[in-house]
């Protein structure tokens, strides 16, 4: 008897070739293996950043420090901005140094990550190297400096004739928001920049906007009584002078909206808590506590949209490169 023509497909034994190699993720199955991996690619960089360099890590506390510097003697030598808040301006060159440490370690996670997945192109092309890591080590690395910068803060701090206060308690949870800020943008800009290249100027713009739109230079106090003055219109009848308030919703409009940036919030309750307690905290500034969970909403989002993004584009990077 003939055999059959068609016969019925070999069954492939699969037990003992390991486990199924999956395609490429912007996450691993090991939680453990992807920090270590991030945490090594971050050291990695930290050590040849300044390989070769005479003066090494001393640059990275130069550079915020000499920017502090010239800010100091432009808006407080000439222009006398601290005198202009009161009690709230008092140690605020310790408050200048803060914002521009924490803004630098903001900029310089999202600015260091725009391109480094398209930087890292080698590693990209590796099936199973979860491509998240790279975006997280850029935040990590910045976490680094940030780490070195916050002491020369604290002692400058110090000298300046601050005094350690219980409220120094919330630095971690200070760090924690503009981190988790930061991890959302660099996310973001890392994914957008592999298929849209013009990501890069467009952001470089933008973070310079941030910076004179947060209070940075400019204390919330002195923005919010701005606000408030310019509502008032003085009008004469009779020889009497009349002080009214015109177009108060606007201005209370654009204060809330300058207050939903979530540096503004951070940059505040830094001032406040590790300061000088004369400053409005970021509650009081918005009005209340429950104020707050505006900004933080906005933070999760930004953290949850940088996410998702990054996760959509992760298995295309290679081809979009």
């Amino acid at each position: 008897m003939s055999a059959p023509l068609v016969s019925e497909p070999l069954a492939i034994p699969t037990e003992g070739l390991g486990a199924p190699i999956r395609g490429p993720r912007a996450l691993d199955d090991s939680w453990q293996r992807f920090w270590h991996l991030t945490y090594n690619i971050a050291r990695s960089e930290f050590k040849l950043k300044f390989f070769g360099s005479a003066l090494g890590y001393v640059w990275q506390v130069m550079r915020p420090l000499l920017l502090f510097g010239v800010l100091y003697v432009f808006f407080v030598k000439i222009f006398h901005v601290d005198k202009a808040t009161g009690d709230a301006a008092k140690f605020y060159g310790a408050q200048l140094l803060g914002s521009i440490v924490l803004f630098t370690f903001f900029n310089e996670a999202a600015t260091g990550a725009v391109r480094s997945v398209v930087d890292r192109e080698t590693l990209v092309r590796k099936i199973q190297f979860p491509r998240l890591a790279i975006p997280i080590s850029v935040v990590l690395l910045a976490a680094f400096n940030l780490g070195l910068n916050l002491v020369v803060v604290l002692i400058f701090a110090v000298i300046s004739g601050v005094r350690p206060m219980l409220s120094w308690l919330e630095l971690p949870l200070i760090i924690a928001m503009v981190a988790l800020l930061a991890t959302g943008v660099s996310m973001l800009l890392s994914a957008l920049f592999v298929r849209f290249r013009d990501i890069q100027p467009i952001w470089e713009v933008f973070a310079q906007i941030l910076f004179y739109s947060s209070p940075v230079i400019i204390p919330v106090e002195k923005v919010r009584e701005a606000l408030i003055h310019g509502q008032r219109h003085i009008v004469t009848v009779a020889g009497v002078r009349h002080i009214t308030f015109r177009h108060v919703e606007l201005y209370h409009f654009l204060y809330h909206l300058y207050m939903l940036n979530p540096l503004v919030t951070v940059f505040q309750q830094f001032r406040h808590a590790m300061v000088n307690h004369a400053t409005l905290s970021a509650g009081q500034a918005l009005g209340s506590w429950v104020a707050l969970l505006e900004p933080l909403a906005l933070v999760a989002i930004i953290f949850v949209l940088g996410f998702w993004v990054f996760n959509r584009e992760a298995p295309h990077i290679a081809e979009d490169l």
